[in-house]
């Protein structure tokens, strides 16, 4: 049976083929969001942007979604699989450790948002029961933007999983409350307990025949050697887990969480998240195209300043909600800034509470259309927020760590390191073995405290900045080590060190022998290629094995680096040794 060319099924495809395949790339183009991407789309091809002129110009009907509650679906299950993808990340010991953090500060950031939401809108002249509803509905974060964003590791994707993961948790029982709490819902509360206690029980028998059958299930498709049924037996995986969890009462995205945790414990994981992934980013593109067309332009144009000022009040007590608890809860301020602004808009579960509110008459239909498209609207700006909170929390870390660098101690100048991440801690440990003093410095304030609670001596900083080069003491720096991971940093810096300090040992990382070529043009003192230093601990490492003499080896490992270097010195086109290459060394102390 073909499909009719004429059909909507057939024009759908095509516009969100379209839109995934030709529009986001060229958004990308231009460095702008693919979230943003899709939502403008969805307002594009959506009834309220090109679709209202179907009727004028008939072609227009293939540039546009005639029906966008028929792709709904497809938006759920993009929900649905980018949780299944985050419970790939995951594992029961990570979770256990992160019980506090879900219970705790996941319920109090929801508590919070909601009571202070409800707080504003009673002060506006709401009903308690309706100001309970908009508050809690509107307290919630969107899953679906904020984790591919932010990620789940990290001070702020860490913190951010908590909340939003205690949120997921928290829907079900919301919506009963909002059923009880209606017109003639009295009889809601045995449900939800009933729901409750069904629910429990369906996650129990999921987690024990998920370790036992799961297991067996993949490593009988993997010996198949067939990617089709590997992949007809992981969507079919999340989509029996989804149902099961959906029957219970609970939400669906909790059986994905789950199913993907299952599968993390297995061998299969890793081929099932690639196997999963486009799936995943496809099916949330549509939710996003959803997001974009639920938004009327008229109405916007309309109303536009009350719209504005709505969002930018729920914008604002959330992020501030977010921030103050984080900041109690021992948090920095970067941190705290950051995650605030990325929970601060509403979520597309919001859309469900306010419908489940709507529905119990808790909230007139007007109202919830227009915080309806206040959480589209929030939505949208999203990505935004994650950008400008990013930012600000980069400039208050740059503040906040701009304390005085360590004093100088004459009788024995330090070494400076420029970048203290894999290589320059290896560095820092070598230097304090051999009781030499270093100082190291980075851009990164989560890299630098992370290093201070293990001991280093590390500091806040961006050698680039001006007047940065005077506050360290270059001049009375016994050396510096430039292991930064920018060859292009790397070189310019080099350039202006050795210009400005002719007589200083300096000693940078280099990818490869080319750009060690650079780096002795450039006036290193020493420039150490990572491919040549690997191949020589490989080399070594081969011929001690082999049964050689541990002495005539490094011997001749170390006449072969001389050998390296004389010809990456070559390529340089150095006729002369570099800056201080033949300097003594002083006494150990």
């Amino acid at each position: 049976m073909t499909l009719p060319i004429d059909s909507a099924g057939f024009s759908d495809a095509l516009v969100i083929l379209g839109a995934a395949g030709i529009v986001i790339p060229a958004f990308a183009r231009f460095r702008i969001n693919p979230v943003i991407g899709f939502i403008l789309v969805g307002i594009a091809v959506g009834p309220a942007g090109l679709g209202r002129f179907v009727p004028d110009a008939p072609w227009l009907f293939y540039a546009t979604i005639s029906d966008p509650h028929a792709i709904e679906p497809f938006a759920e299950l993009g929900i649905v699989m980018l949780l299944f993808s985050i419970g790939l990340e995951l594992s029961f010991r990570r979770l256990w450790k992160m019980r506090k953090e879900v219970f705790g500060l996941g319920a109090a950031e929801l508590i919070g948002c909601a009571v202070l939401l409800a707080l504003g809108f009673l002060a506006f002249g709401q009903g308690l029961i309706t100001a309970f509803g908009l508050g809690v509905a509107l307290a919630l974060s969107s899953t679906a933007l904020v984790l591919p964003i932010a990620g789940t590791s990290g001070p702020v994707g860490q913190r951010a999983f908590a909340m939003l993961l205690f949120e997921d948790l928290a829907l079900v029982p919301i919506i009963f409350a909002l059923g009880a709490l209606a017109p003639h819902g009295g009889s809601a509360w045995p449900e939800l307990l009933r729901t409750l206690l069904i629910g429990g029980g369906t996650i129990a028998a999921m987690l024990l025949l998920g370790r036992i059958a799961l297991p067996r299930l993949f490593a009988q498709a993997a010996r198949t050697k067939s990617p089709e049924l590997f992949l007809a037996v992981s969507l079919l995986v999340v989509i029996l887990a989804s149902v099961a969890t959906a029957a219970a009462g609970l939400s669906p995205i909790v059986g994905a969480l789950i199913a993907g945790i299952l599968i993390a414990e297995t061998d299969y994981h890793e081929e099932v998240e690639g196997i999963t992934a486009p799936f995943k980013g496809l099916a949330l593109g549509i939710f996003l195209l959803s997001v974009g067309m639920s938004l009327d332009l008229s109405v916007v144009a309309d109303r536009w300043v009350e719209l504005l000022l709505a969002l930018i009040g729920v914008v604002a007590v959330k992020a501030l909600v977010t921030g103050l608890l984080l900041r109690v809860g021992g948090a920095r301020r970067g941190v705290s800034l950051e995650t605030g602004l990325l929970m601060a808009a509403p979520a597309e579960t919001t859309l469900i509470v306010l419908g489940t509110a709507a529905a119990g008459g808790l909230v007139g239909p007007q109202t919830a259309t227009f915080w309806e498209i206040v959480t589209a609207l929030g939505l949208t700006i999203t990505p935004m927020l994650a950008q400008a909170g990013r930012a600000l929390s980069k400039r208050v870390e740059r503040r906040s760590n701009e304390e005085p660098l360590p004093a100088i101690d004459e009788g024995q100048p330090r070494v400076l390191i420029i970048g203290f991440g894999r290589v320059g801690r290896l560095v820092a440990q070598m230097l304090d073995a051999h009781k030499r003093a270093y100082l190291a410095i980075d851009a990164d304030a989560d890299l630098v405290a992370s290093a201070r609670e293990r001991g280093y001596h590390a500091s806040f900083g961006d050698i680039v900045r001006p007047g940065m080069i005077d506050r360290l003491g270059v001049a009375k720096a016994s050396a510096i080590v430039l292991t930064m991971d920018d060859p292009v940093q790397v070189i310019r810096l080099t350039k202006l060190l050795r210009t400005q300090f002719p007589n200083l040992t300096i000693v940078a990382r280099a990818r490869d022998p080319k750009q060690a070529a650079q780096l002795y043009r450039a006036g290193a003192t020493d420039a150490v290629p990572e491919t040549v230093e690997s191949s020589l601990q490989l080399s070594e490492a081969v011929l001690v094995d082999l049964g050689l003499a541990m002495g005539p080896v490094i011997a001749s490992i170390h006449d072969k680096r001389a050998q390296l270097r004389a010809k990456i010195m070559e390529m340089a086109d150095m006729s002369r040794e570099p800056p201080l290459r033949r300097r003594q060394l002083a006494p150990d102390t």
